[in-house]
């Protein structure tokens, strides 16, 4: 089964694809279909994660799964939550997508630092919502959750990961994300648990082995 997914992140990607390795899909990136991401305009990961799954299975024809994900911060509201990606505003576009999302990311975790300075409460968890849909107009959606709690440390550790995970501290790993193997990381993350879920939903309501 091809199933497309709404997201031109390649380490999203790479990841997701490892995590899906146990059921025979071919998880295609929708840019490879020239389909531009769609909008998330909602507040909520479930919400995003519906419309970008729909937008990818209306311009494509096929099934598709798309993963709205982010970090939600105790001291701050659950800040910042849908926007974790686009946190921080960066004072000038990078032609170079990967570029862009590098900057990107440094500027986020500069900004989470800031607003949480003088903050003793650094409790924090990573959310990540998986939804897959046999088509657009799937009245069924298949919604899987996971959940990965850990704190934010005062500076970066660790060269791997994206986004906030040199920022991430994982107790009971000893370690930030950013320095977990990617082996390591796929056990134990957000998406991992998410993607365990989905596995079980694809199998018992799609039928697929």
């Amino acid at each position: 089964m091809r199933l497309v997914l709404a997201s031109n992140n390649a380490k999203k990607l790479a990841e997701l694809r490892t995590l899906f390795e146990p059921l025979a899909l071919e998880l295609v990136p929708q840019a490879m279909l020239g389909i531009a991401e769609a909008d998330e305009p909602h507040g909520t990961f479930v919400e995003n994660a519906i419309a970008k799954a729909r937008h990818a299975a209306a311009a494509s024809g096929c099934p598709a799964i798309a993963d709205d994900s982010g970090l939600c911060v105790d001291a701050l509201g659950g800040a910042p939550g849908v926007v974790s990606a686009h946190y921080a505003a960066l004072e000038r576009p990078i032609a170079d997508r990967e570029d862009q999302r590098r900057s990107q990311d440094i500027a986020n975790n500069e900004l989470l630092l800031r607003r949480l300075q003088v903050e003793s409460n650094r409790r924090a968890r990573f959310v990540s919502t998986l939804v897959a849909l046999r088509s657009a107009s799937d009245p069924e959606p298949l919604i899987a959750f996971g959940r990965w709690e850990g704190e934010i440390l005062p500076s970066p550790r660790g060269d791997g990961g994206f986004g906030y995970d040199p920022l991430m501290f994982i107790a009971p790993l000893n370690a930030t994300v950013a320095q977990l193997s990617p082996d390591l990381k796929n056990r134990h993350s957000h998406r991992a648990l998410a993607a365990a879920q989905m596995l079980a939903l694809m199998r018992e309501v799609w039928h697929l082995g």
